[in-house]
């Protein structure tokens, strides 16, 4: 089934030219359910994405092929895209990048950006620690409005004590590979449900975008029917948060176990 249209007058409207809208969105590799009642939603998010109206997105459990599921959905009405899901998402003019971080049997899926402005050269760093949890960071540079911004796109282990290696090894990375004196962008779903990874990221130069004044439930997005967790979040470096918004909905809520997180930046 294919919602009706997810119109982005749902959402706040981008509320500066000057301002740089992102959201963040664990799209549960376009597939919801289990056995006879798995359905595609892959569709269904290419509106939702459009809807966000972001210049940037920062997608995770992203797909670029999947046999098994291609075959699934073969007959039904719409079916499986014939290209990567990124690809299929990106609303027309945007930019796409991609990189796989965990093959499979039938496939594989990892960490998409997708911007309304152009972008650098992509860049994909292994973060695995172990070998049960294929992890990875996509980094693109993106040219806005006269500078790069170093946008990286993060979906952290299931423990603990992984979340907090990956995010040493995310700061070695920015180091290496980014300008001392550019602004970042580190978003994604941070797995954090015990809400410890804040101190780490500090440590690493990287601030919890948060809108003053707001209350934490705002930016709660699982599980996507009846959120209770905060794990999608955006990190930042030389930029200042001045909106967040979690949309809301049976139809946002069908679409993935996660809602999309969106945030508004200024330059700090």
């Amino acid at each position: 089934m294919t919602l009706k249209p997810l119109q982005s007058t749902l959402l706040p409207p981008a509320s500066s030219l000057g301002r740089l809208r992102t959201a963040t969105y664990n799209i549960h590799k376009g597939v919801r359910g289990v056995g006879p009642l798995k359905r595609l939603e892959i569709h269904n998010l290419g509106q939702g994405v459009e809807a966000l109206d972001a210049d940037m997105v920062f997608l995770q459990e992203v797909r670029l092929f999947n046999h098994r599921e291609a075959r699934a959905f073969a007959r039904t009405s719409f079916g499986w895209p014939e290209g990567g899901q990124a690809d299929f998402l990106a609303p027309q003019g945007y930019e796409v990048a991609y990189r796989t971080n965990a093959i499979t049997r039938d496939g594989e899926h990892g960490n998409a950006l997708l911007s309304r402005w152009p972008i650098g050269d992509i860049g994909h760093h292994d973060v695995s620690d172990h070998r049960f949890e294929q992890r990875g960071l996509l980094h693109v540079p993106v040219h806005w409005n006269g500078l790069t911004v170093h946008t990286i796109t993060v979906h952290l282990g299931l423990m603990h004590a992984s979340r907090v290696r990956q995010a040493r090894r995310l700061a070695e990375y920015i180091a290496a590979a980014v300008p001392a004196d550019a602004p970042v962008v580190v978003a994604g779903d941070f797995n954090d449900w015990g809400e410890k990874l804040d101190g780490p990221m500090a440590d690493c130069g990287l601030l919890r975008a948060r809108e003053a004044g707001a209350r934490e439930a705002k930016c709660l997005t699982f599980p996507s029917r009846v959120p209770v967790f905060a794990l999608d979040r955006f990190y930042t470096r030389g930029l200042a948060c001045r909106s967040t918004f979690v949309p809301r909905g049976g139809g946002w809520a069908r679409m993935s176990d996660h809602l999309p997180l969106v945030a508004e930046f200024d330059l700090a």
